[in-house]
Formats: structure tokens, sequence, C-alpha cells
């Protein structure tokens, strides 16, 4: 079986998108995922543990229903992707500054109690993680060469900053949960494209 069948898409598809692409910071948890680095300085990612990740993740993700699954990004690269993903799976996302005491205050009439979040980038997003880690929820996030892992039960390695690569991410989640679900039909195609998930 060649790498090109195991992969959720093309590996070309992947390069594209630019996913692999990291920061000229690396953490000493994201090392292990960390391929090369470039002589601009630049690390590079492992894209089959990107792949297999991804894959993960929506196992994951599948055990719950969709009501039961908030996604949250404050960073505007995220919106739309996260926007597409709550369309098509009927997922909760929350975009830009995320309500403090969302998960953690009943008296909020926006209280909220998901069984599992997914954050966009584990720093801007750090209010999200750690209200998940109070409340014993599992957080999935997607982290970048420089992220900290502290409080994640599941890292996606991944540029979580592109607009290209966060649309691929988002459309691929949104693809495996709908398989996974049933929504899609085995050997449907799926009626949005990559290109919806990208900002205009």
């Amino acid at each position: 079986m060649s790498e090109q069948e195991t992969f959720l898409i093309p590996t070309a598809t992947y390069l594209k998108s630019g996913v692999h692409i990291g920061t000229k910071f690396k953490t000493k948890y994201m090392k292990k995922f960390i391929y090369k680095t470039r002589p601009d300085g630049l690390s590079v990612l492992n894209l089959q543990q990107i792949d297999e990740r991804i894959a993960i993740a929506a196992s994951f993700l599948v055990q719950y229903e969709p009501e039961d699954i908030l996604i949250v990004s404050r960073r505007e690269n995220g919106w739309r992707p996260v926007k597409m993903m709550e369309k098509y799976t009927g997922i909760r996302g929350v975009v830009g500054r995320y309500p403090p005491g969302m998960m953690t205050n009943p008296n909020l009439e926006i209280f909220s109690e998901p069984k599992i979040v997914l954050v966009t980038d584990a720093w801007p997003d750090r209010n999200v993680v750690m209200d998940a880690n109070k409340m014993g929820i599992p957080v999935i996030a997607l982290c970048d060469t420089n992220n900290q892992s502290n409080f994640i039960d599941l890292v996606i390695p991944c540029n979580n900053k592109g607009k290209k690569s966060l649309g691929l991410l988002f459309y691929l989640l949104t693809v495996e949960f709908m398989k996974k679900k049933g929504m899609l039909k085995e050997g449907e195609e799926p009626k949005f494209t990559i290109d919806d998930f990208t900002e205009k």
C-alpha cells in the first residue's frame, strides 16, 4: 500500500496548504513532531504524524454527539473553517473571544456543558483549555512547533496560523467526522470543497 493510499488526502494537497511549516521556535514537547529544520530556521513538521493525529482526533470526536462537542478559535484565520464545520456537522463553534464562565458558571445564559473541546491554538485559547481542565473535559488542540502541551489530551501537530492550513485541517476533520457518523455514505463525495473552508 503506497503512502498515498494511507494518507487522508494526497501529500501534494497537504504540502500546498503549508500545514507542515512550523515556526522558528520549538518547544520541548513539540520536538518529537519535527521532521527537520530548514536553512531559514523554520521547523518542518512530520506529515505522517499530522495525518495520523487528524485521523485519531476524528475517531475521538465521533464518539460524541455533535451537541456535546465545542470548537473554539480566538485566531481569526480559524473563524471561517470553524463555522463551516459547524454548518455541516452541527458541532457548536465559538469564534472570537471566548465568553468567560461559559463552561464553569451554570448561572450564565450561554452556559454549556460540552464533553470534549477542540481548540485552534492552545495559547490564544488558553482560557478554554483551563476551564475544560477544571471541569475534567478532554481537550484536543492544534499545536504549532512553538506551543506548550500542558493540559492537552491530544495534540494535532500543524501550522495553526495559516488560512490554508486551518482550512484544510477543519475540512479533513469535517469529512472524517461525517464519514464515521454515517452523514456521508460510503464513496459519497462531500457537498463542499477545501476552498470553502478557506477565508476568501
